[in-house]
């Protein structure tokens, strides 16, 4: 039986954490619902509109602006990530043949 010798392929990659930006996004809008929820049952009440319709105009206003407020602090964070990136090196490695090294724990 003949067993081929192959070199593993070397390749350089970026290492970084990125941010998700779903959480950002959604905490921007819990926000501005939260200064909506202020606004709407903080203040005298309206007699010609309820305190609900306040609260879902307050919310609409409020709310697209976390919700930019929130994107642009993950794009910081995001462009922050970029910046303190590292370089690797890593290689292939064939799942056929098996570890050479020792297993922790057995």
């Amino acid at each position: 039986m003949v067993s081929e010798q192959h070199s593993p392929e070397r390749r350089e990659i970026t290492v970084r954490r990125a941010p998700r930006f779903v959480p950002f996004l959604a905490l921007g809008v819990v926000a501005g619902f939260i200064a909506a929820l202020f606004v709407a049952y903080g203040g005298a009440e309206n007699p010609s509109f309820t305190r609900e319709a306040t609260l879902g105009f307050f919310t609409m206003m409020f709310a697209l602006p976390g919700l930019l407020l929130g994107a642009l602090t993950a794009l910081a964070l995001d462009w922050i990530s970029v910046r303190k990136a590292r370089r690797s090196m890593v290689e292939s490695v064939d799942p056929a043949e098996p570890e050479s090294r020792e297993q922790p724990y057995s």
